[in-house]
């Protein structure tokens, strides 16, 4: 792992933190598996609207996460948040850790733990990522919480990484996050979400202000190669993700290795990341533009990429012009070659669970939208005031766990599972992440029936399912063995779908799941002391901007 030098290290503020009334501008600085995070309101405006948002230590975008494989992470949990425009509760999930043996730090609301309160209160986050390497990341698991901003990467390394060889640089210039960014706080926005800009590592532009905001540059040297992190940290659009001028080789999905597979364009959905190996081939101090362009947004922001609008930089050094800030003049591929998950395939033990053999246990899901409400199998997943973890370790038995039965599944160990999700095109693709695991995708979405691939299918923990189509090709079929004790959360990863119930538990081996530390319970005492006041949201028609910032008519 090449490692930055402190002076990028060093955490630039270029105005007041958190108690500041005017936006925060910072490059994140980065932390390691142990420390304190410590959440509070700032102010942001990364394309030039200043509003409200959940900082992390004091920083917009939330800082990086790096361990090595086998790290034990301790993370203490402070909840300073205060805006009453937002959730002022909260928690943490760790996306794609799979959490074995400490299924109550996983994270969720309602599944596994209660939220943390506001006024300072703590909860140490304590798990080991056991064999987990690649590239994660944390989000709050709190309603929409991750929305307003408490959303940032996680990278494992592993001294040990299959595909070592093809890379030479892999450090914190090398991880780029995608994420949404609205002008309005997430508890109030009603109806379709639309994303106002695209941020990419924190800063982007809005298309009404083209000219407002920075833009990220990633800093390239000719002749190496890099290891370039791609995390969708989306609320609800994904990305068509693609770099001005050059190949990217995939060789990872979502933390899982996978055989080497050149693209020039793939598309990335909410939750999923992709590592690629750029070759940097092109001319010393040439400039290229790096593209994500979100399926849905607000006015023509999904029509539009460059000038930092859906967009960033990747610039090459030049010695003999160091200090260069000219834009890229370059054109997106006219006729890009195009990632189509069914070619990716599985590095290590690639082989889908039970091989081309029936499944143990065959899961079919429909989803719908009616009554305002998104659905499974005709179910809502309800708001739980009592989470399910909680229940089973007062020995409540499965069948009193107030569920229906279209939203928990009772899983025996040991067994093979299959899921089979029929795609639903409104608001769609959906991408659903399965907690505890991460699953082989024998069908991809919208693919014909006769590709299902049992041999050396990808593996990874959100797949988009597509949009609605006839019979078999309208379906994803994804497997997981059932190692791994724990109510596991399956959802769309469109937090706004989640948040109106697009959600199901599996319930894995119930009677194997240990038991949680002693201040784990403390959560839900210490919620349930909260009153209404220090538990509801001020809505608001838009976000205000402070004196002489920009604003929308």
């Amino acid at each position: 792992m090449m490692l930055l030098s402190p002076m990028f290290r060093q955490l630039v503020t270029l105005a007041a933190l958190a108690a500041s009334s005017v936006p925060v501008f910072v490059v994140a600085q980065s932390m390691g598996p142990v420390g304190d995070m410590r959440v509070s309101n700032i102010r942001a405006a990364p394309d030039g609207f200043d509003r409200p948002v959940v900082g992390v230590n004091g920083q917009f975008p939330a800082p990086l996460i790096t361990a090595q494989k086998g790290a034990n992470f301790q993370i203490n949990l402070v909840n300073d948040l205060d805006d009453t425009t937002m959730l002022r509760q909260t928690s943490v999930h760790w996306h794609g850790v799979f959490q074995k043996g400490t299924p109550w730090m996983d994270g969720p609301e309602g599944v596994t733990q209660c939220p943390l309160p506001q006024n300072g209160a703590t909860f140490r986050y304590d798990f080991t990522a056991g064999q987990e390497a690649g590239t994660y990341w944390y989000h709050s698991h709190y309603k929409t919480q991750y929305c307003d901003g408490l959303r940032g990467p996680i990278v494992i390394y592993d001294d040990d990484d299959p595909h070592k060889a093809r890379y030479n640089v892999d450090d914190e210039t090398t991880v780029i996050t995608l994420a949404d960014w609205y002008h309005r706080q997430a508890p109030s926005i009603r109806g379709a979400a639309l994303s106002d800009a695209t941020l990419i590592n924190g800063k982007g532009r809005d298309p009404l202000r083209p000219d407002v905001g920075e833009i990220h540059t990633v800093g390239v040297e000719a002749t190496q190669r890099y290891r370039l992190r791609i995390v969708s940290m989306s609320c609800d659009p994904d990305y068509t993700f693609s770099i001005d001028n050059h190949n990217l080789t995939i060789i990872e999905a979502d933390g899982q290795p996978t055989e080497p597979l050149t693209v020039q364009e793939l598309r990335i959905f909410a939750g999923q990341r992709y590592s690629v190996v750029l070759e940097a081939n092109a001319a010393v101090g040439s400039a290229h533009w790096i593209r994500a362009i979100p399926n849905i947004g607000r006015g023509q922001l999904p029509r539009i990429s460059g000038g930092g609008v859906n967009s960033a930089i990747l610039r090459y050094a030049d010695p003999a012009n160091p200090n260069d800030t000219k834009l890229p003049e370059t054109s997106a591929a006219t006729n890009p070659i195009k990632l189509a998950e069914k070619n990716l395939r599985a590095l290590l033990n690639p082989a889908a669970p039970g091989g081309s053999a029936e499944a143990d246990i065959v899961v079919p899901i429909k989803m719908s939208f009616t009554g305002g409400l998104w659905r499974i199998d005709g179910q809502s997943w309800p708001h739980q005031e009592e989470p399910i973890m909680v229940k089973l370790m007062n020995n409540v038995p499965p069948s009193d766990l107030g569920l229906p039965n279209e939203l928990m599944k009772v899983l025996p160990k040991g067994k093979v599972v299959e899921i089979r999700v029929e795609a639903l095109s409104t608001g769609g693709p959906h991408p659903f992440h399965l907690h505890g695991h991460a699953f082989s995708v024998i069908k991809s979405a919208n693919e014909p029936a006769d590709t299902a691939n049992f041999v050396n299918p990808v593996r990874r923990d959100v797949v988009s399912t597509g949009l609605t189509a006839a019979g078999g090709d309208g379906v994803t079929i994804i497997r997981f063995t059932t190692d791994n004790p724990g109510p596991w959360f399956f959802h769309c990863h469109i937090e706004f779908h989640l948040d109106g119930g697009l959600g199901m538990v599996f319930l894995e081996a119930p009677e194997d799941i240990s038991r949680p530390p002693t201040e784990w319970n403390k959560l839900c005492e210490d919620f349930k002391k909260l009153t209404p006041a220090e538990t509801s949201v001020s809505l608001v028609a838009r976000s205000l901007p402070t004196p002489g910032a920009h604003a929308l008519p």
